[in-house]
């Protein structure tokens, strides 16, 4: 872990993000900046790095299992891995993916799952794919004081019905219907997953709340990313959305590579790294 860095007038001391403040952001017109984590160091260095919120994003089915989608993933695997984040946190408002199958079966199945999230993890909202759809739930959510995120667009716990993950969304009347419904449901963001342009601009200047983009353009009040892929730890894996910050991937294979050769040729350890 990276030690801490203190505050000065370069670096003024951060108040911890609240749904409050994440929701004030919009009308101050400041832009959201969110990554996902899964793990004490990543959500650790983010934190100090000052992005704005964490997502504990189902998304670790994919990046940390190595599963081939997030719908294998478990709430008892997604609360194993916010609990280790939270621990890391003390700035960002920390936002935990609902898996598949925990809340769509009824308000009061996402009501409970949702609240086991908060009480065990120390998270401060949850996250759920829907619009329309899910409106009695994001309400249900609300009225039970957990706050929710909502997710249109591309919905990956949709990639069976969708035949594919990755898949653009353009039909507007539909996705602008999603945004505004899952505001007056209650819900106090949404992201905006594989929308044109134009369409997650007209989205974001409808509803009152934060927008947050994936492959929806700039015009989204924040942007969120998955973090391998923004670190370029991803390699293969090129959207046209994609921007890769870093590429950690090689110094990290050489890094590898020049310890197994060392080890192999007896160099390492030498007696500087060997006790008397």
């Amino acid at each position: 872990m990276s030690k801490t860095v203190e505050p000065s007038p370069s670096n003024p001391p951060r108040s911890p993000m609240t749904v409050p403040r994440f929701i004030e952001a919009k009308t101050a017109g400041r832009k959201l900046a969110m990554l996902t984590a899964y793990d004490y160091l990543w959500a650790g260095l983010m934190d100090q790095a000052g992005v704005d919120s964490i997502l504990v994003g189902d998304s670790l089915g994919m990046v940390v299992q190595g599963k081939a989608n997030t719908l294998p993933v478990t709430l008892d695997q997604i609360i194993y891995h916010a609990e280790i984040v939270c621990r890391a946190v003390k700035h960002a408002l920390v936002v935990v993916d609902l898996p598949f199958m925990t809340f769509q079966i009824s308000p009061e199945q996402a009501v409970t799952n949702a609240g086991r999230i908060l009480k065990e993890t120390g998270a401060s909202a949850v996250k759920l794919e829907g619009g329309v759809n899910q409106a009695k739930t994001i309400a249900a959510l609300a009225a039970a004081e957990i706050p929710v995120m909502a997710h249109v667009g591309m919905k990956p716990q949709s990639v069976k019905k969708l035949g594919g993950m990755g898949r653009i969304q353009r039909d507007e009347e539909r996705l602008l219907k999603d945004a505004q419904v899952a505001e007056e449901a209650g819900a106090f963001a949404i992201v905006l997953e594989l929308i044109p342009r134009k369409i997650a601009k007209k989205i974001t200047k409808a509803v009152g709340i934060p927008t947050i983009g994936i492959g929806a353009g700039p015009d989204c009040d924040g942007q969120v990313l998955v973090s391998t892929d923004m670190f370029g730890l991803s390699p293969g894996f090129h959207p046209k959305f994609l921007k890769a910050y870093a590429d950690l991937w090689t110094p990290a294979t050489n890094a590898v590579k020049s310890y197994v050769q060392e080890v192999h040729d007896g160099v390492y350890p030498g007696a500087e790294h060997s006790h008397e």
